[in-house]
């Protein structure tokens, strides 16, 4: 599995930006697609995921009510959509797919239950 995510850039505060993660070799049928980011200096933190079968959504509390995550199973292709951008949400993002097995609730926010990662793309927000 190979995850490529793009999307990223430079945008201002209350901007929208639309990041896209890519998958080759698996198709959504099972399993969760996640994005993570992480800020300079920071720990890597959840931000959002998709489960399947069911297409159950996840959201981190920071980004609730502005991001949105969805996918186009016929592309393999995860989106995440960033409305109302703030500066704190500068990071690299990546997105990350459990495989074939289906991350309880629980784990859906860690990182661990995620097998595959993509190279990360960069947003930055500026005030």
């Amino acid at each position: 599995v190979q995850l490529q995510a793009s999307g990223g850039g430079l945008v201002q505060a209350g901007d929208s930006l639309r990041l896209s993660c890519a998958a080759s070799g698996r198709t959504f049928r099972s399993g969760a697609l996640g994005w993570f980011r992480q800020a300079p200096g920071k720990e890597r933190e959840f931000v959002a995921a998709i489960r399947w079968p069911g297409s159950n959504l996840f959201y981190a509390d920071s980004v609730k009510g502005r991001f949105t995550i969805s996918a186009n199973n016929a592309k393999d292709t995860v989106y995440l959509q960033m409305n109302r951008l703030k500066p704190t949400d500068t990071a690299v993002y990546y997105c990350a797919a459990s495989g074939a097995s289906r991350p309880i609730i629980s784990s859906i926010s860690d990182g661990t239950a995620y097998l595959y990662w993509g190279q990360g793309t960069l947003v930055t927000v500026s005030s």
